[in-house]
């Protein structure tokens, strides 16, 4: 029978329905359980691309003599931590203070109280390396709590009040020239400068640091910048990290030269990466990363896509059970496919080898060198993919979050303007209309979806964050002021529940992660670092700081006064950890460069719409990340930005301000390509 996980909207949780254990989601009612039955909770986190969580589900949640001794003396409770990254983010705190390490599966034994006693992540199901088995682990704590239960919630208590007494914060600092340049230098101390990235092995795709330093040498010509970033990016595109046949981004690299990737791909991975790639292809130019933006792109489209308009949360690691074996080859697969001659040469372009870089003596697909022939390349690469469709493939999560398809939605919109591709906004906009028509309910969002029905699951700052963010990008892009009501909307509920008021009532610029009025945890966490994604809190500030930019001036000037000072209260970690802040350095980049305006305007006849046309598109094309441009009629209803700008002697006009000061209006592109350099 399956057990209370069958009816979730959460992939991950409905994974383990057909666990023997009796599993429940996290609910009011199975702590009550566990105080009425005077039982411990098994608190197992996890989410549905998660490799060693399947490894566990299948060795030891799967096994019957296992599951009756959980079932006996233990309430279960399964976690999705994209569902649920409050009750994540506590416990995950805990997990490090405990073992110095984290990651998922996480397994944690809980009082009724919520109070953590012990906790862990992967549990094997026999003894191995100094590690107990899972059943041995169930043991343990079983006797601990009959024998000496009362010691066992002490302790737990202690732990809990340990964990809420934790600063999270740093030395409030201003942040100037030179926090900026140092955060550049201290980024070079940790740059591998022949295979890209940052420090050694596992290698993730350092998204948020990318952004920065294409932000950093746009405004200061740094040539340390742009090089970090080309060396980087080339670096991933063209190892195991990216799927050379189909595009996307595998989730990090186990190794320091990105050959072997950990085989999920994440949306939140693939969002980011798509805006860093375009970004350096408008920049540069660079035909390389225009084709890793297109095919990522298309990736995302294609692979990700719900019916509904939403992005999929991943493509798993495994297929049929076996890691990877969907995207790995060997020599003799590919003759099969290829024959001879042409098995021969892909196998030298795509460094597929009788040894093998993978297991099994199969090779991820890597590109060194481009193809010498692209003709012959492209009738390879269109084989292998067809080979590769009959294989088994990875499972989709189809779990709709609100704050990766609003990093999406951003993605999409910025890509689009730097690439000319309409789809790519088209796509947007239908996200986004899917995320405001149903996720947000009652005035308040929810934080997924499935299957076009939301969740029970409130949004995180994260979610609003990052959807004011991507309904401010889309109001760019269309001047369609719907876009621009909704985000303010948004964003000043975002302010009344997430942000932190002093004595006065006034905004600190420190934001909670959970909402005032959010299910209360053993403590309310905060994250101020930026790690696969951008914390809450600095997308937030980058949301204030772009919101002030499209607003009528008393509205602007409370937004970028809120923003800076948000900045000024992490100067300390922007000095000191810049792998660990590359949202917050980006944000701080844009408020260094001004932030800079474009408002272009023109009228609405056949002739206006041109010239509009051409000059907003120069505008996107040179301003710097982090700009804003607007292109519409003069004092469009509902655009702020258009307001008392008029036509010039008639004709278009392009209004570049930076900061409180504006240059003379643009007619010409040329001219405004000027008005926009460094």
């Amino acid at each position: 029978m399956p057990n209370r996980l069958a009816g979730s909207t959460s992939p991950y949780l409905r994974q383990h329905a057909d666990n023997p254990i009796d599993w429940q989601p996290w609910s009011t009612d199975a702590f009550a359980e566990a105080r009425r039955r005077d039982v411990p909770v098994l608190l197992s986190v996890g989410y549905a691309a998660c490799h060693w969580c399947h490894v566990m589900a299948h060795e030891s949640f799967s096994d019957t003599e296992v599951a009756g001794f959980v079932n006996e003396h233990f309430v279960a409770i399964k976690v999705d931590r994209e569902e649920r990254p409050d009750v994540d983010a506590v416990y995950m705190e805990a997990t490090q203070a405990m073992t110095g390490q984290g990651g998922w599966p996480m397994t944690c034994f809980l009082t009724a109280d919520g109070d953590p006693f012990h906790c862990g992540t992967y549990y094997p199901a026999r003894p191995y390396g100094g590690m107990p088995s899972f059943a041995q682990l169930l043991g343990a704590v079983v006797k601990a709590w009959t024998e000496d239960g009362e010691r066992v919630r002490d302790a737990a208590r202690s732990i809990t009040g340990r964990l809420a007494s934790v600063s999270r914060a740093l030395p409030a600092a201003g942040v100037d020239e030179e926090t900026l340049r140092g955060a550049v230098v201290a980024l070079t101390t940790d740059f591998d400068e022949l295979r890209g990235g940052f420090g050694s092995a596992p290698k993730f795709p350092p998204s948020a640091v990318l952004e920065f330093l294409l932000r950093h040498h746009e405004r200061t010509a740094d040539a340390d910048s742009l090089a970090m970033t080309e060396i980087t990016a080339e670096a991933m595109a063209r190892g195991g990290l990216f799927d050379q046949l189909a595009g996307g981004f595998a989730r990090y690299s186990v190794d320091a030269e990105w050959t072997v990737p950990h085989f999920e791909k994440m949306l939140y991975d693939n969002a980011q990466l798509l805006r860093a790639y375009a970004h350096l292809a408008r920049l540069t130019s660079s035909d390389a990363a225009a084709r890793v933006t297109d095919m990522t792109a298309a990736f995302l489209l294609r692979d990700l896509r719900t019916p509904e308009g939403g992005f999929a949360s991943a493509l798993d690691a495994d297929a049929a059970g076996e890691e990877g074996s969907t995207y790995v080859w060997s020599p003799a697969e590919l003759a099969e496919v290829l024959g001879p001659d042409d098995a021969a040469w892909a196998a030298a372009l795509l460094t597929v080898t009788e040894a093998g870089t993978f297991e099994g003596g199969r090779s991820t697909l890597q590109m060194p060198a481009d193809p010498d022939d692209p003709g012959r390349w492209q009738a390879v690469r269109k084989a292998l993919l067809a080979a590769r469709a009959r294989r088994p493939q990875p499972e989709r999560d189809d779990k709709v979050v609100a704050a990766w398809n609003a990093l999406t939605i951003t993605a999409l919109v910025e890509a689009s303007a730097a690439l000319g591709r309409s789809e790519w906004l088209a796509a947007a906009r239908r996200a986004a209309a899917l995320l405001l028509r149903v996720h947000v309910v009652d005035g308040r969002l929810r934080r997924t979806s499935r299957d076009g029905a939301v969740g029970d699951a409130p949004a995180v700052l994260e979610d609003h964050a990052a959807l004011v963010e991507a309904l401010l990008a889309l109001h760019q892009a269309t001047g369609e002021a719907r876009w621009l009501t909704e985000a303010r909307t948004l964003l000043d509920v975002t302010l009344e529940h997430f942000a932190e008021t002093g004595d006065d009532g006034a905004y600190t610029g420190r934001f909670w992660d959970t909402a005032d009025d959010a299910e209360s945890l053993v403590t309310r966490p905060r994250e101020i670092t930026d790690g696969a994604t951008p914390c809450g809190s600095s997308l937030l500030a980058g949301a204030l700081l772009t919101a002030s930019l499209l607003v009528e001036p008393e509205a602007s000037a409370r937004y970028r006064e809120l923003a800076e000072t948000a900045i000024t209260e992490v100067g300390g970690l922007l000095a000191r950890h810049a792998r660990f802040a590359g949202g917050w350095l980006a944000v701080a980049e844009a408020a260094a460069h001004g932030p800079l305006q474009v408002a272009v305007v023109a009228g609405d006849d056949t002739e206006g719409r041109a010239g509009r046309d051409r000059l907003a598109e120069t505008a996107r094309r040179h301003a710097p990340g982090g700009s804003v441009v607007v292109a519409g009629e003069p004092d469009a209803p509902g655009v702020p930005l258009l307001a008392d700008r008029p036509l010039v002697d008639g004709a278009p006009a392009a209004y570049v301000c930076r900061g409180f000061v504006c240059d003379r209006p643009r007619t010409a592109t040329d001219d405004l390509a000027a008005a926009l350099a460094p």
